[in-house]
């Protein structure tokens, strides 16, 4: 072998070694591009420094479009999905015969994360209702944030939708359920089928848990159930009402029920169950129990005319931004006045467009956890 042979297989080898790191860390490269749609017709990016209101971001977009070029460099790995149009089946085991138009768009990304641990799951008129009181179906919205590994996240994407349906039952007035109690019965449920997997030998799963934050969307209500720091936000006449209270540790009733229960919370970087967990609910988490729990709380919200849309979130975007400026995007999105682009195409729903541009505006003020957005169109959803 020539003497600079291994020289050259070595540089070969280091430089394959680094472009397996680069490929891991930045999972998905995406160009993009986020447009302002006004008078001059100015493009805009979304900037890393933007603390304030969404109007002050543009602001600075506007002055440093020509430096702000790094965002083919944000990780990617992403799932969207979107619909806008009458349906005869969502394309899952349950048939949906629903008469209206239904508008909502989704995006999960692992942002900065190397894993996935986020699921977020869909079902348009999922519980038939049988009753004349009611107009139309109840549609089916939830993030699940998972931790520790996506298990328990990709578990309650696939069952609680249907744990709740058949708690429901299928000829049931829905007038007539109790909300909260069918609510904590469900996330109950899935709990136990978590904890099953536990007693069965899966210690794996012992250390995993989720945040949940379901939102059934009907005509004349919003019923949200939440345990975790997901959270469920309706803009209600430019007004951003939050449908949902994050369950922290250091909430004082949450930290008087973890103390009374023989339970500690440590402030560790942050204020943390028994030193180790960040949010104070959540379903799974077998270790932390009877101190972390899973049982939501719920909220039925009325609809109203003045109803716009609804924005179910895991953390990684509430982390970093306020209700208000969320609400702010997504109007001006729905409204055809902000956009986000990939190099080539736009979403063809508002509502994803809306998603879309709140991740961007997420991971340009620094989010690290993995993001997933739902944005429901009320507005064409009544």
């Amino acid at each position: 072998m020539p003497p600079d042979t291994g020289r050259k297989n070595g540089s070969y080898a280091l430089e394959t070694a680094r472009n397996a790191r680069r490929k891991r860390l930045e999972l998905r490269r995406v160009r993009a591009k986020v447009m302002t749609i006004d008078s001059d017709e100015d493009h805009h990016q979304i900037s890393k420094g933007c603390n304030k209101s969404i109007d002050t971001c543009l602001d600075q977009h506007k002055k440093n479009v020509n430096n702000h070029q790094d965002h083919k460099n944000q990780y990617y790995c992403f799932q969207d999905s979107s619909h806008s149009s009458s349906l005869e089946n969502d394309g899952g085991d349950n048939p949906v015969g629903i008469s209206r138009k239904a508008s909502y768009g989704s995006i999960s990304v692992c942002g900065r994360r190397r894993e996935m641990e986020d699921a977020v799951r869909v079902e348009l008129g999922f519980v038939k209702v049988k009753s004349e009181k009611i107009a139309q179906p109840y549609d089916f919205f939830a993030v699940y944030d998972g931790h520790g590994g996506s298990t328990v996240a990709e578990a309650c994407r696939d069952r609680m939708h249907r744990v709740i349906a058949e708690e429901i039952g299928g000829g049931e007035d829905l007038e007539e359920v109790d909300w909260e109690k069918l609510m904590c019965l469900c996330f109950s449920r899935m709990d136990d089928e978590i904890n099953g997997r536990v007693s069965s030998g899966a210690g794996g799963v012992k250390s995993v848990g989720s945040t949940a934050v379901v939102a059934l969307v009907g005509g004349d209500k919003v019923v949200v159930a939440n345990c975790g720091d997901s959270r469920a936000v309706l803009s209600r006449g430019g007004v951003a009402v939050p449908l949902s209270q994050d369950h922290k540790p250091d909430r004082p009733d949450e930290m008087e029920r973890i103390e009374a229960a023989g339970g500690r919370v440590i402030n560790w970087n942050g204020f943390r169950v028994l030193g180790v967990l960040a949010t104070s609910r959540s379903i799974g988490d077998y270790y932390l129990k009877p101190y972390v729990i899973p049982y939501p709380e719920v909220t039925i919200t009325e609809r109203s005319k003045n109803d716009e849309f609804l924005i179910l979130a895991s953390d990684g975007l509430w982390d970093v931004i306020s209700n208000d400026v969320a609400c702010q995007v997504v109007r001006r999105c729905l409204d055809g006045r902000l956009m986000r682009r990939y190099s080539t195409n736009a979403y063809g729903s508002g509502a994803t467009e809306a998603a879309a541009v709140l991740v961007e505006l997420a991971i340009a003020r620094g989010s690290k956890d993995n993001i997933s957005v739902i944005v429901v169109d009320l507005k064409k959803s009544s």
